[in-house]
């Protein structure tokens, strides 16, 4: 795997570069061909925390986790247990729909110990009559609502959009053209 590491607000010793690169080659046995997969390992310090994010990228696949914790090992273990349950979580589901390709990057048929078998499934769908709105009466509606992510016609944009409120309490749009 390729590895890249950043650090914001923090120097990238050799013996944190070093358990980067031994963590994440854990994960090749889940990639057909590991030496083509790109994996992107950004940290950042803020006060007492330390997060990892990881990005992996392959041709059909971003896989993506962040972890946060005081500690930096304690973050990058976390974070490797999560993306591989990602992977694992998901594998049937990339089976079935992948199944007549033969250019997948992951590899399906790695060994497997207790491995988690629970498919997603929709369990409810919803439809909604939107007038058209603008951004501030949305956040408005979704405030109302207690959600964290609403969608409405976008009266300034004339699209759909979907407002979501990120992790920092502010919102971000994502306009569906």
């Amino acid at each position: 795997m390729n590895i890249t590491i950043r650090g914001d607000k923090i120097s990238i010793t050799e013996a944190i570069r070093e358990q980067i690169n031994a963590k994440l080659n854990k994960l090749n046995k889940y990639f057909k061909s590991p030496e083509t997969i790109n994996a992107v390992v950004t940290i950042k310090v803020n006060n007492l925390s330390q997060k990892i994010e990881i990005t992996i990228l392959t041709q059909q696949f971003t896989i993506r986790a962040e972890e946060s914790s005081e500690d930096l090992y304690v973050s990058l273990d976390l974070i490797i247990d999560k993306l591989e349950r990602q992977i694992r979580k998901n594998k049937t589901r990339i089976k079935n729909k992948y199944k007549n390709t033969d250019t997948l990057d992951l590899n399906l048929n790695y060994e497997t110990e207790n491995e988690e078998t629970t498919e997603s499934k929709i369990v409810k769908i919803k439809n909604i009559d939107s007038k058209p709105m603008d951004e501030e009466e949305a956040i408005l509606q979704s405030e109302l609502l207690g959600h964290d992510f609403f969608a409405f016609k976008n009266s300034n944009e004339e699209c759909t959009s979907i407002l979501y409120k990120r992790k920092d309490g502010n919102y971000g749009i994502i306009n569906v053209k």
